[in-house]
């Protein structure tokens, strides 16, 4: 009897196991944007993406490089509204974190500590610097000094 129960109960663990040791890698993000142009041309000269192949070939959609696999779409085919909120946001790390606040500064680009105060950088306890500012349709970007 105790034979039958380790058969039956063994895979269950196995699969248990297998469950707990996935490993995921991040792909891409993707946003619903209002104007798919401006929102291209943001990402492009702000954050100096470029442009890739859209592999759907959908209309109405765009895709960025983050580097190393990483992506970004932009989707400009639903129409249902998006609620933004600074805590759902994506972040971003550069080593030229001080000349990125400059072509923010150089773009006209509104940027705040995380409590909201313009053209403020917070300092972390750790020691690292972020800001935070949004893109054409509202959603919210960190950019901060992690070196990696």
């Amino acid at each position: 009897m105790k034979t039958i129960v380790l058969l039956i109960v063994l895979p269950f663990f196995g699969m248990l196991h297998a469950q707990q040791t996935t490993n995921f890698a991040f792909n891409h993000l993707a946003l619903s944007v209002k104007n798919l142009d401006e929102t291209a041309t943001f990402y492009n000269e702000v954050l100096g993406l470029q442009e890739i192949t859209n592999k759907t070939k959908i209309e109405g959609i765009r895709w960025f490089s983050f580097g190393e696999g990483k992506e970004l779409h932009l989707i400009s085919i639903l129409k249902e509204p998006v609620t933004i909120n600074k805590a759902v946001h994506f972040a971003l790390s550069t080593s030229n974190f001080d000349n990125f606040i400059k072509r923010l500064e150089e773009k006209h680009i509104t940027y705040s500590d995380w409590p909201g105060v313009i053209n403020k950088v917070t300092m972390r306890a750790d020691g690292i610097q972020q800001v935070y500012f949004q893109d054409p349709n509202g959603y919210w970007i960190e950019v901060n000094s992690v070196q990696k």
